[in-house]
C-alpha cells in the first residue's frame, strides 16, 4: 500500500519527536499553525523554546533534507515563531533546531540544533 506524503509525513514528525525526547527536550504543542505558517514542533530544551522544523526524504540523491530549507522557508518559520512567542507573551531564549531524515538506504536521523539565526 502506498503512503502519502501526509501520512509520510506524520511519521517523520513523530520519529523526530521520539528521537527529541531521547535527548532530554519536551514537547510544548505539535504542528502550531496560524495564517503566518506551520511549526512542526515546539519543545523546550535546557531552558530554551525549540522551534523544529522536521525534513524527510527518502534518499538523499538529489540533497539532504536539511539542504531544502530556503530563506523563504526560514523567514516563514521566524514570522510564526514571532506570531506564537507574541500570543503567549513568552521571553523564554529560542532556537530554531532542524531534524533531518533520510529513509535509505537505511534510516539517518541528523539533529541541527541552532540551525539557522531568526530572520525579517
Amino acid at each position: 500500500m502506498k503512503v502519502n506524503s501526509r501520512e509520510r509525513g506524520g511519521r517523520a514528525e513523530q520519529y523526530a519527536l521520539d528521537y527529541l525526547k531521547s535527548h532530554g527536550l519536551k514537547l510544548v504543542t505539535r504542528n502550531f499553525l496560524c495564517r503566518m505558517g506551520e511549526i512542526d514542533l515546539i519543545m523546550t530544551h535546557n531552558k530554551h523554546l525549540v522551534f523544529v522544523e522536521v525534513r524527510y526524504r527518502n534518499n538523499s540523491k538529489y540533497g539532504t533534507p536539511a539542504a531544502t530549507i530556503s530563506h523563504i522557508k526560514q523567514r516563514r518559520l521566524t514570522r510564526t515563531a514571532n506570531f506564537y512567542l507574541q500570543r503567549q507573551g513568552n521571553k523564554t531564549p529560542c532556537r530554531f533546531d532542524v531534524v533531518a531524515i533520510t529513509a535509505q538506504p537505511k534510516v539517518k536521523i541528523e539533529w541541527i540544533q541552532n540551525a539557522f539565526e531568526a530572520t525579517s
